[in-house]
């Protein structure tokens, strides 16, 4: 059986809570009251849209009713505050609702991708031991139901399977009975008597605000994802802090195209604190610029958020259209892009080509959160990844011994503050010592990133101190990569480095010694091992260098430093030769 959430959480010191709270960093309020207490001021105006294939509107009214109602569902089912339910669902309504309802019932959310598969599924619901999983029934032609279930046979907490959407079977054909229609728990009450009770039900479920409010999962470097612990209080300034940098309000539509899971668009500020400012949310399943563009336009979206590839094909998009592309943006005032650096020649071309403010974002789910402002200078916008939004954040960029080193100089950050957790959740009978690595006996957190800090403030990312490949703004870790490349079979020694890449920044590379007598890996056979593995898309190798030896540092270890540089030296001479066959 899953134990308490608590047991698994690292708590700010005693003293340190005080304070935050006597400063009013931390309200001592749960994200539902908060939330609801937008609804009942404005109870008529439209919050949530789903610009999706549902074409669904939703008014606070009708957002906190179907919240409440599904709170109320979720107890009916049998879970209880402080379970967990494991979240995988696109971009849509049913996650916004659903995300709610947990917050109201102290049900906690653990927020998985859709591209993720058996391989971090397993570990995410066995780690969090997750009660229910909600996941689509098919989603681009992978069938999330029947793996779901897959897993509720091999993991002894997972009871629940909530599926959203028809499985694509014969009508006659049975389901599983531990299938759950999401579409019917999400369903509004049925009159306002209902409606009433639901939320007087909710309301004594309302969990208290330090309490647990949702389980993020980390990019970690070594093995698997960890899970962040955001509780409501530090979750609420979250919220609020990252709402001020953008000055977000009433008047403002937040677009989310990017996997509303990540803590990008959920909370900085994203759906939630859109929806905290008595803002609208509208939900969009892709980034695709056409899509995104004419919804940008019948919207009136106001604030939008992107990683560099996708800000990318955007700029290029409008560069394109024109006149046209001014006018369907003409209400975009802001794009906030994060998730890896963003060039800066590409920076610079994103208020010309899209007419919106660059609002550059540099953070971590486990905390702390940078941006450039809307009125700060343009050389600070397009070369920098700005400053903490919030004045009790703390940061120290340090050399190898600990020591802090001086402005204009490259260093390791280090962070803490009143919404970066004190340690990565770690349930009793797990590894503690594995989810304490990156936090310090005081209190700050390593995030791996090499920064330069500027007189200013504002920090300049060079790069990471850790194993890291960051494609297109999701953090794989090398030395998983590197398991799954031994467990396919075949090799005696890899390695997986981040190979530079245009569009994405980096992708993943891996160089391998084949075992004696097992003949040369291709790259198709390796990306089918990873398929048969169950492992998420975006991890998969996208390019493999057969060789004889692995260069080795003097104390042994391999030198993934020289295979960067060779991965990147065979890539130049592979655009050079191109360039030289095409006559250019």
């Amino acid at each position: 059986m899953s134990c308490p959430s608590r047991d698994g959480v690292v708590p700010w010191p005693a003293d340190v809570a005080v304070r935050y709270r006597a400063a009013g960093y931390w309200e001592g309020r749960p994200l539902g009251d908060l939330l609801w207490e937008v609804a009942d001021a404005h109870p008529d105006e439209v919050a949530v849209v789903d610009a999706g294939p549902a074409q669904v509107r939703l008014t606070r009214r009708e957002l906190s009713q179907r919240a409440d109602a599904a709170a109320r569902r979720l107890l009916d089912l049998g879970l209880r505050p402080d379970d967990r339910l494991l979240v995988q669902l696109p971009n849509g309504w049913e996650f916004v609702v659903l995300t709610l309802a947990c917050l109201r019932s102290g049900v906690i959310p653990v927020m998985a991708l859709p591209a993720h598969r058996k391989h971090e599924l397993t570990h995410l619901a066995s780690l969090s031991q997750a009660r229910a999983i909600a996941v689509p029934s098919v989603l681009r032609g992978f069938d999330h139901e029947a793996l779901a279930h897959e897993l509720a046979d091999e993991l002894g907490d997972l009871e629940h399977v909530l599926v959203l959407g028809a499985p694509d079977q014969d009508d006659d054909a049975p389901r599983d009975a531990r299938s759950h229609d999401l579409g019917a728990l999400l369903a509004p009450p049925t009159d306002d008597d209902e409606a009433a009770t639901d939320r007087v039900v909710a309301d004594g479920l309302a969990p208290a605000a330090d309490a647990v409010a949702v389980l993020l999962i980390s990019g970690g470097t070594t093995g698997l994802p960890k899970l962040i612990v955001r509780t409501h209080d530090d979750y609420a300034l979250n919220l609020r802090a990252t709402a001020a940098a953008v000055e977000l309000g009433r008047d403002d539509v937040y677009l989310g195209t990017l996997p509303a899971s990540h803590n990008f668009p959920l909370a900085c500020p994203g759906v939630l604190g859109v929806l905290l400012v008595g803002g609208r949310a509208v939900m969009l399943p892709s980034p695709e610029p056409v899509r995104a563009f004419a919804t940008i336009e019948s919207e009136g979206v106001t604030v939008s958020a992107a990683v560099p590839a996708v800000a990318q094909r955007w700029v290029d998009h409008a560069t394109e259209l024109g006149e046209e592309a001014r006018r369907q943006l003409r209400t975009l005032r802001a794009l906030q892009v994060g998730g890896s650096r963003l060039p800066d020649e590409y920076a610079a071309r994103v208020k010309p080509a899209l007419g919106a403010t660059l609002q550059q974002v540099f953070g971590m789910a486990e905390g702390l959160i940078n941006t450039t402002r809307l009125d700060d200078p343009d050389d600070v916008v397009t070369t920098t990844q700005g400053r903490p939004v919030h004045e009790a954040d703390e940061v120290r960029v340090v050399d190898a011994w600990d020591r802090d080193v001086p402005d204009g100089t490259p260093g390791a950050l280090l962070t803490r503050g009143p919404y970066t957790p004190r340690g990565y959740y770690s349930p009793p009978g797990s590894p503690a010592e594995q989810y304490a690595t990156a936090f310090t006996d005081d209190g700050w957190y390593g995030s791996g990133d090499v920064v330069v800090r500027r007189p200013d403030g504002n920090l300049v990312v060079h790069g990471r101190d850790k194993d890291m490949i960051n494609r297109g703004g999701e953090k794989i870790s090398a030395e998983e990569v590197e398991d799954l490349v031994y467990r396919a079979g075949g090799v005696d020694l890899a390695a997986a480095v981040a190979m530079p890449d245009p569009v994405l920044g980096e992708r993943v590379c891996v160089y391998v010694v084949p075992s004696a007598g097992s003949g040369v890996m291709s790259l198709e056979q390796l990306k089918a091992a990873f398929t048969d593995l169950g492992v998420a898309a975006y991890k998969t190798p996208e390019r493999l260098e057969v060789v004889a030896e692995l260069p080795m540092s003097k104390v042994g270890k391999i030198d993934k430093k020289a295979l960067r540089a060779d991965v990147a030296t065979r890539l130049q001479h592979a655009q050079s030769a191109q360039t030289v066959g095409s006559g250019a």
